[in-house]
């Protein structure tokens, strides 16, 4: 049960909205997220925050479980292959020096083939293996391959990514009436592992978003207030969002994102097209300013945005959220989806609503960041 809370980490409960934009440009600079802004591990290195670092000497201390988690997915292992439980600084086991080696070796792969930039990674081998995969698969009926996107030649000449996303403001509602999207009120449930929880949403701007799903334990809150983020638990002390997680959880928070879109980008470009579901789609990628960019899945037909893909950046390469988006419902005039997926190599889970509301009031209280709880004195005799 408690896998939720790791889900839930930096506003993973995702839905595109939009507003008017006041300025900006394709080409331009956007302004930061007032997240970005947050102090990150005091700005400390991995080295200073963590014991018995050697490969990663100089890495911002933040990335360090981003990392690992990179790590993880890219060979389809938990912690404890290569980590003592609760000791992970101890160097005992082997998987964990030969870790260290790979690492070494990607380096200096990208070093001297690559210009140093980052194109080679774990994943580029191992594939959510444990170990890579040097003989190419036989097609059998259970294997489906892998989909790509067409190229951009098979999209009609003359279609911009400007135009996709001026036509999916349009298909929201237009930028007057989600001009006029103040707050949002979502109610429905959260499906994951089998399970299915209640879960509460409110969101207001600027960039103000909290959730809580129920829970036999108590309510799992994942919350971001425009400058800081955090995720608590019943029983457990609340944690801190860092760097990536800050960046994808201003973006959920976003009421506005559609109209912010090309202000946030410093450009885009049609990739081509892609299937999603029963969705013929067209593949935008946005750049932004020394930030990862973003992928943006834009239905032929309606125009309505029906994935997005986020990435959070690590020491080893990027990590992927992609949200998938369906049931779009009009409310007081905007377009809102009613269901959205989201996975990531961790996990996947699937929200879906059952009540809107917009332009509610919402407390700002609901936002205030708590108080760190008094550590609780151990229980049983000193020895």
């Amino acid at each position: 049960m408690l896998c939720v809370a790791a889900l839930l980490i930096a506003g993973l409960l995702a839905e595109p909205a939009s507003k008017a934009q006041s300025a900006g440009t394709p080409s331009a600079s956007p302004a930061p997220h007032a997240a970005l802004q947050a102090p990150t591990l005091q700005g400390k290195k991995a080295e200073e925050q963590f014991k018995n670092i050697q490969v990663l000497k100089g890495v911002p201390a933040e990335e360090i479980f981003p990392t690992m988690e990179f790590i993880r997915a890219s060979l389809g292992v938990e912690c404890s292959y290569c980590h003592v439980q609760n000791e992970f600084d101890r160097d005992d086991k082997k998987p964990k020096k030969i870790a260290r080696k790979m690492m070494e070796m990607m380096f200096a792969i990208n070093a001297d083939d690559f210009d140093g930039e980052r194109k080679v990674t774990c994943n580029s081998c191992h594939h959510g293996n444990l170990k890579p995969l040097a003989i190419p698969t036989v097609m059998t009926e259970s294997v489906t391959p892998a989909t790509a996107s067409k190229p951009e030649a098979s999209v009609p000449a003359g279609l911009t990514a400007i135009q996709l996303i001026d036509k999916y403001v349009q298909a929201l509602g237009g930028a007057v009436a989600i001009d006029k999207v103040t707050s949002r009120v979502m109610k429905g449930t959260i499906d994951f592992g089998g399970m299915s929880l209640p879960i509460a949403i409110y969101a207001k701007d600027p960039e103000m978003r909290i959730s809580f799903t129920r829970m036999p334990e108590g309510d799992s809150v994942t919350a971001f207030n425009g400058h800081e983020g955090w995720l608590s638990m019943t029983g457990r002390p609340l944690r801190e969002m860092h760097g990536s997680d800050l960046d994808g959880a201003a973006i959920d928070a976003d009421l506005h994102l559609a109209t912010h879109f090309k202000q946030m980008f410093t450009s885009t470009e049609i990739r081509g097209t892609e299937k999603v579901g029963d969705h013929e789609t067209y593949v935008v990628v946005g750049q932004r300013n020394a930030r990862p960019p973003i992928e943006l899945y834009f239905d032929e037909q309606s125009g309505l945005l029906v994935r997005l893909v986020r990435f959070g950046d690590t020491a080893l390469g990027l990590l992927p959220t992609q949200i998938d988006y369906a049931d779009y419902r009009e409310v007081r005039g905007v377009k809102t989806p009613y269901q959205w997926t989201l996975a990531r190599p961790s996990g996947r889970f699937t929200i879906q609503l059952s009540d809107v509301q917009q332009n509610v009031p919402v407390d700002d209280a609901r936002f205030v960041k708590p108080a760190p709880q008094p550590s609780q004195p151990p229980s049983g005799p000193a020895k």
